[in-house]
């Protein structure tokens, strides 16, 4: 019971192939070939990205507007049904 031979992985490979066929295998790889290329272009964008903020000088400080001057008041009143 210790580590596959050649024979067990050619059994496997063989069963695989019967159940999803060659057409299903081929289009699964590509898939994944895809994915990965996505993720690394993604990963190299990120990497341009953190390069060019670093060039860019931080924007000044917004100020900030006294709410208490922007309060509105209103009287509410109370309906009657009748």
């Amino acid at each position: 019971m210790g580590s596959f031979s050649i024979w067990h992985w050619l059994i496997v490979l063989v069963v695989v192939v019967l159940v999803f066929g060659t057409g299903k295998l081929k289009n699964a790889g590509s898939d994944l070939g895809k994915a990965v290329k996505g993720f690394k272009d993604g990963v190299k964008g990120s990497e341009e990205e953190r390069q060019a903020n670093a060039s860019v000088p931080p924007a000044p400080p917004q100020q900030v507007v006294d709410k208490s001057q922007t309060t509105i008041d209103v009287e509410t009143r109370e309906k009657n049904r009748s």
